[in-house]
């Protein structure tokens, strides 16, 4: 009699374990997924610069391609190609070109703050004097800029600025910078 009474006890508790271990098998089934997408190309954003300036016989031409990867909504590496043309009529011509390495930062949507690094090369003709110049320039800038939408307006800081020594003739340069 006491068998047949744990018997009862412990039957519902079989039964019991037993539908959860099916439950438990049928869980364990593999289902085909399909692999994620290469999302690379859905992350970049390209844009860039372009400047021309016209004078009283001064000339001056900028195009500056650029491409970032954002890595998250905060972050994004990018890097950018510069190609300019300056000529002052009897004076001098100079060509440049260069490349950047960019990282930016989006603390809120609205600010975004900015470092790059900067290496261009500048040939120079001095008509007056019959000199040519050819040198490098390293730029390390530090920035920062209101943000809406795919514009950013503000202003950079070449920390590496030396007013005897290189291209630009001064170390803090506003910027608008434009990524689709």
């Amino acid at each position: 009699m006491k068998k047949n009474h744990l018997l009862s006890i412990l039957r519902p508790f079989c039964i019991l374990a037993l539908l959860f271990s099916f439950h438990h098998l049928s869980a364990q089934q593999q289902t085909i997924t399909s692999s994620p997408q290469n999302n690379f190309w859905n992350n970049v954003q390209f844009g860039g610069g372009l400047g021309v300036s016209f004078g009283s016989g001064y000339t001056d031409i900028t195009i500056s391609p650029s491409a970032i990867y954002n890595i998250n909504s905060i972050v994004a590496v990018g890097t950018a190609l510069q190609f300019g043309y300056v000529s002052a009529k009897n004076d001098y011509t100079s060509t440049l070109y260069g490349a950047s390495l960019i990282g930016l930062i989006n603390p809120i949507p609205e600010i975004q703050l900015s470092v790059e690094l900067e290496e261009i090369n500048v040939n120079t003709d001095y008509k007056y004097y019959g000199v040519s110049e050819s040198f490098w320039n390293t730029a390390l800038y530090v920035g920062a800029g209101y943000r809406t939408g795919n514009v950013t307006i503000g202003a950079r800081f070449d920390v590496l600025f030396d007013e005897n020594n290189g291209y630009y003739s001064d170390a803090f340069m506003p910027f608008v910078r434009v990524y689709f």
